[in-house]
């Protein structure tokens, strides 16, 4: 289901801001579609199988940073790895296959608080220096649905 660990930063038109910053109708810097409005978000704190980048491990990550997020969270990986792991000069996939017990561990199980984006269509957002893929609401299995005012 993926989702962001409060205090990830998004690319929006007002710049980089923390997710839990983020309300419904916020523009955000999408790869597919440049700025695009935030249609929902939900929050919930949930057990999930966690993941843990280093920072600089993928993307522009800032090299002090590390970044934990849902094994379940799709990437958009387009260097080295998408062509020597999938053949692919690039590729969306969950981060918990890039696993490679350094640079990109395993937490196994983890409570976390996250935060899920909701476009009216698959968007790759820009968030904590990587690319994230976001899925519309239709595809958002259990989501709370809100309604901008």
């Amino acid at each position: 289901m993926g989702g962001l660990p409060t205090g990830a930063e998004v690319l929006t038109l007002d710049g980089a801001l923390p997710v839990e910053h983020l309300t419904i109708g916020d523009r955000v810097i999408t790869r597919t579609a440049g700025a695009t409005r935030l249609v929902d978000l939900s929050v919930d704190t949930v057990t999930e199988h966690a993941v843990e980048i280093t920072g600089g491990a993928l993307g522009k990550m800032d090299p002090d940073a590390t970044l934990i997020l849902p094994a379940s969270q799709i990437v958009l990986l387009r260097d080295w790895r998408a062509r020597v792991m999938f053949g692919q000069p690039q590729v969306a996939v969950p981060v918990g296959v890039l696993v490679d017990h350094g640079f990109i561990r395993d937490l196994g199980e983890r409570e976390m608080r996250l935060h899920r984006l909701i476009f009216d269509r698959d968007h790759v957002i820009y968030a904590s220096g990587l690319e994230l893929c976001c899925v519309p609401r239709s595809r958002q299995p259990g989501v709370r649905l809100r309604t901008a005012a």
